[in-house]
């Protein structure tokens, strides 16, 4: 932390002025498709990420007690590996708590910076890391992080330390996790690193109990983009006409998460129809999880080499510290 009674200095704000998204595009042409699909996305309105929060407090929900856990235990190795006068560029804004617990273990980091394609949600996150982190050059750089973009210039940083914690690369299909690697990798430069959250493969029963809890709240979770869109877009999907299912497919290891019709209807959006039949399902998100030796010939194939991978002792989830090379 800063020196006491030092004042909190202003984020600076870098405005990439990225596409903002359509919802209403995505969702005509989603649901178009052979396969009906809905971007995962879409489920953060303010509900839907209150139910997220509630998910991760669940039970079955292991992710995100798992990776606090290995963080805790591990976080002095974790700053050793990274070393002083560290950038540190969370791709993402989230609570920004995990951030946090990593700043208070760094040597001398010198600044925070926050990629995130939501405007208010990055000055809201940056603001609070101001507060807390006087001492930091805290910058707001509002992109797309999927994409290639340019970083501002960190003239103290001896190196770049880009954190994805999480298990968000799981959101992303093989070829856009590589993708996606590869963008951090620019960012992290020559002497740069990663610290990445990784969910790993582990017994299909524990896998979709995580997404099937007994409360339901995944079940809301999933039905609330339905009304988010209608809410949004004017649609009439009946909501009480489709439920949640979450399975996890062995041969692409991952899990699957879908909304089922109940019945043959029909929904309406902005003057477009669309057909269901009894069962016909829409596909909302992917989580693909990992084996070790996988997970580190995609991150070599985007110029990176593990050097470190903490798990916790089921071997259910893992935090790796990746070298640019």
């Amino acid at each position: 932390m800063g020196p006491p009674g030092k004042s909190q200095s202003e984020p600076r704000l870098i405005d990439l002025h990225p596409p903002r998204a359509d919802m209403r595009a995505d969702v005509l042409e989603g649901l178009s498709r052979p396969q009906k699909q809905l971007s995962p996305k879409y489920f953060y309105d303010e509900r839907g990420s209150r139910l997220f929060e509630d998910i991760t407090r669940l039970p079955e929900y292991y992710l995100t007690r798992t990776e606090t856990g290995i963080m805790q235990a591990h976080l002095p190795e974790m700053a050793e590996w990274i070393g002083p006068h560290a950038a540190v560029i969370e791709f993402g804004s989230g609570t920004g708590e995990k951030i946090r617990r990593l700043l208070q273990h760094l040597e001398s980091p010198v600044a925070s910076v926050t990629v995130e394609i939501s405007r208010n949600h990055l000055l809201a996150s940056a603001d609070r890391l101001a507060a807390q982190h006087p001492e930091l050059d805290v910058i707001a750089v509002c992109a797309d992080f999927t994409q290639p973009f340019e970083l501002p210039s960190i003239p103290r940083a001896t190196r770049n330390l880009v954190f994805f914690p999480g298990s968000t690369i799981g959101n992303f299909a093989p070829g856009a996790a590589l993708g996606l690697l590869k963008v951090m990798r620019q960012v992290a430069g020559d002497k740069g690193s990663l610290l990445i959250g990784a969910d790993l493969v582990k017994d299909k029963a524990i896998l979709e109990a995580a997404y099937n809890d007994s409360q339901g709240v995944t079940a809301a979770f999933n039905l609330n983009l339905l009304r988010r869109i209608n809410k949004e877009l004017g649609a009439d999907f009946k909501i009480d006409a489709f439920r949640h299912c979450a399975e996890y497919n062995e041969d692409e290891r991952r899990i699957e998460m879908y909304l089922v019709s109940q019945s043959v209807q029909s929904v309406n959006i902005d003057g477009t129809s669309f057909a269901f039949s009894e069962g016909d399902r829409i596909l909302t998100e992917y989580s693909h999880k990992y084996e070790l030796e996988p997970f580190a010939e995609m991150s070599a194939s985007a110029g990176f080499k593990v050097q470190q991978v903490w798990t916790d002792p089921q071997r259910l989830f893992s935090v790796q510290y990746l070298q640019a090379v």
